[in-house]
């Protein structure tokens, strides 16, 4: 092993965003002396850089006169669909110490004069619990926890991109990792392994995942842990350039919806299913509240808009902006009495039934304006070019109570552990990545695992060295394909893998990414090693798609019906018109709600199954017994 840096850490956490950094500060809390940080880039990842979803906390309430309990938080989590109640119930236990945690870090979320923190609705919310610090609040999570984490002296090793979970019959014996500096290979000899690695990102070409993170949910897959609910996601409409996700103030502003064609022909295309102005106005509005597609609400509802944009971009090959320069539909001035009473209400209440949609933003919401404009666009002056992205995977790597998955000593937290099932309130994201990092610490640190001897780690890692030196021999030429692989896999998968999914085009899509695996070693190649960190990111990418289409065509085949946020719909015509036309298919929103879909990554493709959902425990504990039972064991009983 001379010829390789090995390093030695009870616990390896995985990714630098809120849950990484709060499973590596809880860890080293618990007792385990030494523990470590490794990411691909410090400053890259999902919770540093994006809003909607990550700018909302959803907690248990603390402030106000409705009355809440952790066991009505676990049931409202529970009712989403598809979700173990033991993981439930713990993100509902754990909400308000994690969400206080954060607040005595210094994370800004607001209190009254009397230190309540009071909530506000958002999407499958029945009680007000979500709160926000603003469009960053993941970000400012994320820096909080940094700090807590450089204060407890955690090493962070930056640069580093992790190919390969080690392990033996009894589970991890190390992490495998590659310098995307110098393409060299390091290792890391530990007893547990924490993935804070955020959701398949990577698979997607309209996303609205920050530009460079991929995720590396194949880390758990190629180690045997289970995967679970693959086919569950978030889309809504997201800005292109920047990546950012237009809900809330961006849609209540009312701005108009405009398609150009590749003669630059622009058309306001809402008004062609709306059959009045104001009822395509109101859906606008509602977009704002109701930002994830819901195939519940499409055709009749306010995800209506979804499909509007998603038929005129990749049914009808034109450009879809947003524009807030003028009112829609060539109104000069908004009658507002004419809206739904919900937008009425709202807009009248917030001082905005004038002006034009970047007036009513600028009055409302003057940081949402901003926010484009430290990112080069101002929508004062220009158009925002939008899609139906991928923004969140609901499901991910199965994990147990304590988020630990079938691997001993392999555990997954944040969005690449899947606990969410199809639906989920807004912002819940945030607080299972608290809850979820916190449960794997409490089970690190009563746990006894130890060090696989040196003989056999140095086996294992040698036998990976020898598999990544000859993927170097290999892959390095002349010219440089991997970047044109992956955007092309990327394209395929939103093409026929996204909100709307045609059975037979997810059949088609899956025999290419099988194709595309086959001639992995004789395709893909890079100019300098310094580059050979692509080639894993795009192995990554297509065992990912893997997992995410075959799961489609099994869920196609077993439920065969749409849920959720997707829709799984007859085969689509080259240009339709009609949205019926464009999108025929059938809504079950809870189709097979009970159950778990879940399967193994196998040589031959997936072995993909179905299970009932984990009950919601039903707990009838007396103090006295819990009492005693926690001084015999005050982690884990």
């Amino acid at each position: 092993m001379s010829d390789h840096t090995v390093f030695e850490f009870d616990a390896v956490i995985v990714g630098t965003g809120a849950a990484g950094y709060n499973a590596a500060c809880r860890i080293k809390q618990q007792g385990i002396k030494s523990v470590c940080i490794v990411t691909e880039g410090v400053n890259c990842g999902t919770s540093r850089n994006t809003g909607s979803d990550k700018q909302t906390y959803y907690k248990l309430g603390l402030g106000g006169s409705s009355p809440d309990s952790v066991h009505r938080m676990a049931q409202d989590l529970f009712a989403g669909g598809s979700v173990d109640g033991d993981n439930a119930l713990c993100e509902a236990a754990m909400s308000a110490r994690c969400f206080l945690n954060l607040c005595e870090a210094g994370v800004p979320f607001p209190v009254n004069r009397y230190g309540e923190y009071i909530g506000y609705k958002t999407d499958h919310d029945p009680c007000a619990r979500a709160t926000s610090a603003g469009p960053l609040t993941s970000r400012y999570m994320t820096e909080a926890l940094q700090k807590q984490a450089e204060g407890l002296n955690i090493p962070t090793f930056d640069g580093l991109y992790a190919v390969r979970v080690l392990k033996n019959p009894d589970g991890v014996c190390g992490l495998a990792c590659i310098n995307k500096h110098s393409g060299e290979m390091c290792f890391f000899r530990c007893r547990y392994i924490v993935l804070a690695t955020g959701g398949p990102a990577g698979i997607y070409a309209d996303s609205v995942y920050p530009e460079g993170h991929s995720g590396s949910s194949s880390l758990a897959f190629c180690a045997g842990a289970a995967f679970q609910n693959m086919t569950e996601w978030q889309f809504g409409l997201a800005s292109l350039s920047p990546r950012w996700n237009v809900s809330g103030t961006y849609m209540q502003v009312l701005p108009r919806f405009v398609s150009v064609d590749e003669q630059g022909v622009e058309r306001e295309f809402l008004q062609e299913y709306f059959e009045e102005p104001y009822s395509a106005l109101s859906a606008v509005f509602m977009k704002g509240y109701q930002w994830p597609f819901d195939s519940a609400k499409a055709l009749c509802g306010s995800s209506v808009i979804d499909l509007l944009v998603y038929r005129e971009s990749s049914l009808r090959g034109r450009r879809v902006y947003l524009d807030y320069r003028t009112n829609p539909f060539g109104l000069e001035d908004i009658d507002f009495d004419k809206l739904s009473e919900e937008s009425h209400s709202y807009l009248k209440s917030a001082g905005a039934c004038f002006g034009t949609p970047i007036e009513r933003l600028l009055h409302m919401n003057a940081p949402a304006y901003e926010l484009y404009l430290r990112k080069g666009v101002d929508l004062r002056r220009q158009m925002l070019p939008i899609a139906l992205c991928a923004q969140h995977n609901n499901g991910g790597i199965a994990v147990d109570l304590w988020w630990q998955t079938e691997v001993k000593g392999l555990y997954a937290a944040g969005e690449c552990a899947g606990t969410h099932g199809i639906s989920r309130p807004g912002g819940s994201a945030l607080n299972a990545g608290q809850a979820g990092s916190m449960r794997c610490a409490v089970h690190i640190g009563s746990s006894s695992r130890q060090l696989c001897p040196d003989g056999e780690f140095e086996e294992l890692a040698q036998k990976e060295a020898r598999a990544h030196r000859a993927m170097l021999d290999s892959a390095i030429g002349d010219t440089d394909t991997v970047d044109g692989l992956i955007e092309g896999a990327r394209r395929l998968m939103s093409d026929c893998g996204g909100a709307v999914r045609d059975p037979s085009r997810i059949e088609a899509a899956l025999n290419d990414v099988r194709t595309r695996l086959s001639r992995f070693k004789t395709d893909a190649k890079v100019t300098k090693a310094a580059d050979i960190h692509k080639l894993y990111i795009y192995r990554d990418t297509l065992i990912c798609q893997t997992v995410v289409l075959e799961s489609m065509a099994d869920f196609a085949h077993s439920a065969g019906a749409s849920r959720g946020s997707s829709i799984y719909c007859d085969a689509l015509g080259s240009k339709p018109q009609g949205l019926e036309e464009c999108f025929r298919f059938r809504s079950v929103p809870k189709v097979c709600a009970d159950k778990v879909q879940y399967g193994y990554l196998q040589d031959s493709g997936c072995d993909i199954r179905w299970r009932q959902v984990r009950p919601l425990p039903e707990n009838d504990d007396f103090f006295e017994n819990v009492w005693r039972t926690y001084r015999q064991n005050k982690s884990v009983y």
